[in-house]
């Protein structure tokens, strides 16, 4: 076991490398995930990450709503 001084530095160094490891890995799935999703509907507040997927949902989900302007030139 260290001691004193020596057991000072042992815990810097691994707090170091610690934070090393931390900043390379930079950030995780979820907020990665989270920013993909771009498109939010109006009607449910629902988000989709394209606007393929977006014009899926809006015509199965919400059939008697009118299509937004910008759902209008793309193919589902």
């Amino acid at each position: 076991m260290a001691r004193g001084h020596q057991k000072l530095q042992s815990q810097q160094k691994n707090a170091k490398k610690q934070a090393e490891i931390k900043k390379s890995k930079g950030h995780d799935q979820k907020t990665a995930a989270k920013a993909a999703l771009v498109f939010t509907c109006a009607v449910c507040r629902s988000q989709m990450p394209d606007p393929k997927t977006f014009k899926q949902h809006f015509e199965s989900k919400h059939p008697k709503t009118p299509l937004p302007p910008e759902l209008e030139g793309v193919e589902a």
